[in-house]
């Protein structure tokens, strides 16, 4: 049903494709659009990660600064700086990995300095959203640092996505960018075992645009990566599950969540990356018995 590969991170690899892996979401920053300010302090942030891990969550992924819509990011004049972003992560992927020796730790970033800092700390994966576009010295850092890689595809930035035009056919568009930024990460020399790929659901995405992509994901499989999905308590699904002309507000959106979640992997999607992972951790074992 879906193609099997083996990831490598570097130090070791895992095995993708025979069942779905979840990555945990911790966000420390004040705010994200889900859980903005509840694991901001380092110990409320290993609190939290090590609860996901007790979960059964594959990877634990760590980002420092909010990627929500209008926020302001790159490289000019970005919400967060390296250094304010480097204060938040580090301190929580080393104690992560003091107390979790054998954790699978991912950094969310997008800035080549943090990315290497976390790397150092023990991060195996950096977990771009912007595919290596908001950073020109991403590319060339990330082919030295040799750690497994996830290029998430986005439409323009976030305080651009509420000015962008329809396109006509979503699936065909991401497809095309995110075969782009994976040759530009080949070319860079980053090894193709190291790579994961994720479209980038609700990035610069209308609310429409998303349900196409979750219903034709396996689609992706054409770009010969394995592919990861986000969709947790997405306003996509606050849309779809909108009462009285009012989306569904955030603490609502588990079980539309998992119903996502469950379709992106019955598409073929190999890792889930969610914030509720007891709930997705039981919904994809019970699915993942029906793939086979």
């Amino acid at each position: 049903m879906r193609p099997v590969f083996e990831w490598n991170l570097g130090s070791r690899t895992i095995e993708l494709g025979k069942r779905t892996l979840v990555m945990g979401i911790v966000n420390v920053t004040p705010d994200s659009f889900s859980d903005g300010g509840e694991h901001l302090t380092p110990e409320t942030a290993v609190s939290h990660a090590l609860k996901l891990l007790d979960e059964g969550a594959d990877i634990i992924d760590i980002g420092g600064e909010s990627t929500r819509p209008v926020a302001k990011v790159g490289e000019t004049a970005p919400a967060v700086s390296a250094e304010e972003e480097l204060r938040r992560v580090l301190p929580v992927i080393a104690e992560v990995k003091k107390k979790r020796p054998a954790a699978i730790i991912s950094a969310d970033t997008y800035k080549a300095k943090v990315a290497q800092a976390a790397v150092k700390e023990g991060a195996e994966i950096v977990n771009d959203v912007s595919g290596m576009q908001w950073d020109p010295a991403m590319a060339t850092t990330l082919a030295t640092l040799g750690c497994g890689v996830v290029l998430m595809h986005t439409r323009g930035r976030p305080d651009e996505w509420a000015s962008l035009p329809k396109v006509a056919d979503i699936v065909v568009m991401v497809k095309r960018e995110l075969r782009a930024r994976a040759d530009a990460a080949l070319l860079a020399k980053i090894k193709r075992d190291r790579i994961v790929l994720d479209p980038g659901f609700g990035f610069g995405k209308r609310f429409e645009e998303n349900y196409p992509l979750l219903r034709r994901f396996d689609e992706l499989h054409e770009l010969r990566f394995p592919l990861l999905a986000g969709v947790s308590r997405k306003s996509f699904i606050g849309r779809a599950l909108s009462r009285d002309g009012k989306d569904a507000p955030v603490a609502d959106r588990l079980h539309g969540t998992l119903a996502a979640e469950v379709m992106a992997a019955s598409r073929g999607a190999h890792i889930i990356r969610t914030h509720d992972v007891k709930a997705t951790v039981e919904a994809l074992r019970v699915a993942d018995l029906t793939f086979s």
